[in-house]
């Protein structure tokens, strides 16, 4: 929801009311609809604490705050939450909301509300504390698997062109836990991680973390499968109306945290130059 996060962001939240900031975030086309009795019983909390939430975040009480939420739902009913993760699920969803056969608008719709969430929820000096690891680091790993895959491409290709030592962890032959074996304490991994997590990235994250090894994760939510392991956490909605997640949000970010490398390393010109005399010769760009 557009604002909410500064409204958490800017109020003094105790410990109980950052739990029912982080399920209302992760949960707010169903938080809509529940009563402060049904958010209370999810969380076991108490109802008072749902309704002090509220006021903390400046609105008069629940069914104010609640208003507030149904008004935001409107405006992305044709989108389907990543927390459906099986596509088959999401089908059946699709099937149910009438678009008028309007799907590639509602899909434009989706794709730059979830450009605009990362702007709101990433901030200029999280991207640069991202770089700053990428760019420290001895080694870089990037973890992205499924369809995850195509992030990890595309941040193997530009980040070879700018720092050394860039390397990708999934093959046909070896999976991350064989490439990370050696891992240590002087380099970084970036994991690509959107539902359906996977159980082998979280274990790559478990080694990864042990060693002390920096990580930061690129995910969908604070509450993550592999958010607990970050020291950099970049978030980026990946709703959409389809079977299959929306990536441009993920894809956004991606761009984001080339360029701010770009713009910290020297000599990428000079690189650039060189791979180009090269590849020109055979006409592959």
């Amino acid at each position: 929801m557009k604002g909410l996060r500064e409204l958490i962001n800017n109020a003094n939240l105790t410990k109980t009311q950052m739990v029912i900031a982080n399920y209302v975030l992760d949960n707010s086309s169903e938080v809509c609809f529940m009563t402060s009795t049904d958010i209370a019983m999810a969380l076991s909390v108490s109802e008072s604490s749902v309704i002090r939430f509220s006021r903390s975040l400046g609105f008069r009480g629940f069914m104010d705050f609640q208003k507030s939420l149904r008004k935001e739902y409107q405006d992305r009913v044709f989108s389907i939450s990543s927390s459906i993760t099986v596509p088959s699920q999401r089908m059946a969803k699709r099937s149910r909301i009438e678009d008028d056969g309007n799907y590639i608008n509602i899909h434009y719709k989706n794709a730059a509300k979830n450009i605009e969430a990362v702007l709101i929820n990433n901030s200029q000096l999280t991207f640069e504390e991202a770089a700053d690891i990428i760019i420290t680091s001895k080694r870089k790993f990037i973890v992205a698997s499924r369809g995850n895959a195509c992030l990890g491409d595309y941040s193997l290709l530009y980040l070879k062109q700018m720092v050394p030592n860039v390397e990708l962890t999934n093959s046909f032959s070896a999976n991350p836990i064989d490439h990370l074996c050696h891992i240590t304490k002087d380099d970084c991994v970036v994991f690509f991680s959107f539902p359906r997590y996977s159980s082998l990235d979280k274990l790559a994250a478990e080694m990864a973390s042990k060693v002390g090894a920096r990580i930061i994760v690129i995910t969908d939510k604070p509450s993550a499968l592999l958010a607990q392991f970050a020291t950099v956490l970049l978030t980026a909605s990946v709703d959409s109306n389809a079977f299959f997640n929306c990536m441009t949000g993920a894809q956004f970010v991606t761009e984001l945290l080339c360029d701010t490398i770009s713009h910290r390393v020297k000599g990428v010109e000079k690189r650039l130059q060189n791979i180009d005399r090269y590849i020109g010769e055979l006409g592959i760009y």
